[in-house]
């Protein structure tokens, strides 16, 4: 398509279906990078730790790529507030590309973390930019129908990334280079396409030079205050929640965060986070609900994963492919709630829907076992998916809209980073529940199995018939010795070796576990029901951001 089509100005009504489109190719591009990305390196990651000599670092590497990932989100929609979109989303696609390219080379666990740091600063950007660029062309109204491509996108991330991820990580070598080494140079052609497509096609009016300036302390402030708080985060189960480090973790965040508060309430309309737009009720209570929804929908989506592959045996590409009743959900939610959102004007009804099937989802797995049939997993899988397609979307659309276009990079970013502390936050109460309730739930299954006299034949025939796993597992339960269950539960992928009658009081204590926590997240979501239904809803403006702006 011709860059003329795509260059017209931004009337009132905004850019034409085609033009949408068109730019929305490149946006998507972006988000699939970012989403891509993530789901393929959690598959890799202890391919890659074990090839670095650096398995107990691999946390690390997470932690890196998160804490700058969510430092930057608020710093990329301050900016493009200021300057334009365009070419901060070029700087976060390069910036993720570069991180990409380095860390294919990586010889160490600690290069590969600053590395993933690196492409951490681009993915900032990615997500909150491309809902922002949404925000500036399409009005409120029309709005949920394009964005839910963005949730498409990640949807099919989730069942492609654990499939390359497998794929890549299970390869010797490709074309010479290490397997595990093309999980990131996957980026590399998908970066450059998207960065041809995003140049030609992203064509925005100009914005007025900014006067105001750039909220550094603000940012350091908020590196200060978030930063331990991640760490802790990823930390604190394995240092201990009361621990020294814990300790000094929550000490530096706090004051981190005072110095942020104190830093934007000086800087007025110019700080990185201006606190007047927390003095709107619909805003204010609206990033609160992303919160919440971000604890409890990041906590069960990461556990779903656990269940099929530690419960069920399935791989990690055939975890992936099993993740489709989610992902089918999450494309007919919010297909269906944009287009009757473009039609009615109203919103409020899909978001107590979403979150009210989101938390009937995360309550119906609970009941899941060791022996449930698949159809019902999917079913309740399914469910789930429908809700967050129903709730994700009209959310950062009415969050969007709660603010003057003026404010649409700070109210996206904002909307996004809190969702992503919620998750990040959530992740780690969920993953210390599943681990603290893990050891005694698997060795009440292993006393109840040692009256089964089927699994103590088998027990016994173990130590010399059985493989590896088995005797070793074997020889650890018949002499009192536990470091064989130990290392079952440091690798879960142990469970798969065993044979099926020595496994079973495993996946039982797996699942009992992950009872627990379904039945935990599905309260945190029922909180986000409560808050939804107290939420005001305010009429979606039928213009685009910049037509309404200027």
């Amino acid at each position: 398509m011709a860059t003329s089509e795509v260059t017209e100005s931004a009337g009132e009504d905004g850019f034409t279906h085609r033009q949408i489109l068109v730019i929305l190719s490149g946006l998507l591009l972006g988000i699939l990078l970012a989403a891509l990305d993530q789901t393929i390196v959690s598959t890799a990651i202890r391919t890659i730790a074990d090839d670095l000599d650096g398995y107990a670092l691999q946390v690390w590497a997470t932690t890196a790529y998160l804490i700058t990932a969510t430092l930057a989100t608020p710093l990329y929609g301050k900016l493009s507030d200021m300057y334009g979109r365009k070419p901060f989303y070029l700087a976060a696609i390069s910036i993720f590309l570069i991180g990409s390219l380095l860390c294919s080379f990586a010889q160490t666990m600690y290069e590969l973390a600053a590395f993933r740091a690196v492409q951490g600063l681009g993915a900032g950007g990615l997500m909150s930019l491309a809902l922002t660029i949404v925000g500036d062309i399409v009005s409120p109204r029309e709005r949920a129908r394009y964005q839910g491509y963005f949730l498409a996108v990640f949807g099919t991330s989730s069942v492609v990334g654990p499939v390359l991820g497998g794929l890549f990580a299970g390869q010797d070598s490709i074309l010479g280079i290490s397997g595990w080494r093309w999980v990131f140079l996957v980026n590399v052609p998908i970066g450059l396409f998207t960065l041809a497509v995003v140049t030609r096609v992203l064509h925005l009016p100009a914005r007025e030079k900014s006067r105001d300036r750039v909220d550094y302390w603000g940012a350091l402030a908020l590196a200060i205050g978030i930063t331990p708080l991640l760490i802790v985060a990823e930390q604190g189960r394995e240092w201990g929640w009361g621990s020294a480090g814990s300790i000094t973790c929550y000490v530096i965040a706090v004051l981190g965060i005072a110095g942020f508060v104190a830093a934007e309430a000086a800087l007025g309309d110019a700080a990185l986070i201006p606190l007047r737009i927390f003095a709107n009720r619909t805003f204010a209570l609206g990033v609160i609900i992303s919160f919440v929804v971000g604890a409890g929908m990041f906590g069960g989506i990461l556990l779903l994963p656990q269940y099929l592959q530690a419960v069920r045996g399935a791989s990690p590409m055939l975890g992936g492919l099993q993740m489709m009743p989610m992902v089918l959900g999450m494309m007919i939610g919010s297909i269906v709630s944009g287009q009757l959102i473009s039609r009615t004007g109203h919103y409020k009804v899909y978001t107590v829907l979403g979150a009210a099937m989101i938390t009937l989802g995360l309550f119906l797995l609970h009941y899941l076992r060791a022996d449930t049939a698949f159809p019902i997993v999917a079913l309740f899988m399914l469910c789930v998916g429908f809700g967050l397609g129903n709730l994700m979307q009209p959310l950062i659309v009415a969050l969007q809209n709660a603010l003057p276009p003026k404010d649409m990079g700070v109210s996206t970013a904002s909307a996004t980073f809190f969702r992503q502390i919620g998750g990040t936050l959530g992740a780690a109460v969920f993953l210390s529940i599943l681990f603290t309730r893990l050891t005694p739930n698997i060795r009440s299954e292993l006393v109840a199995a040692g009256e089964d006299p089927e699994f103590r034949n088998v027990l016994l025939h173990a130590t010399s018939d059985g493989n590896p796993a088995d005797q070793a597992l074997a020889h650890g339960l018949l002499s009192g010795d536990t470091s064989a269950a130990q290392r079952v539960l440091g690798d879960s992928s142990v469970i798969q070796q065993l044979n099926p009658v020595l496994a079973r009081p495993f996946q039982a204590g797996f699942a009992e576990s992950l009872s627990t926590v379904f039945l935990t997240t599905s309260a945190v979501t029922l909180v986000a029901l409560v808050l939804v239904l107290f939420w005001r809803e305010v009429p979606l403006r039928t213009t685009a951001g910049l037509g309404a702006a200027e």
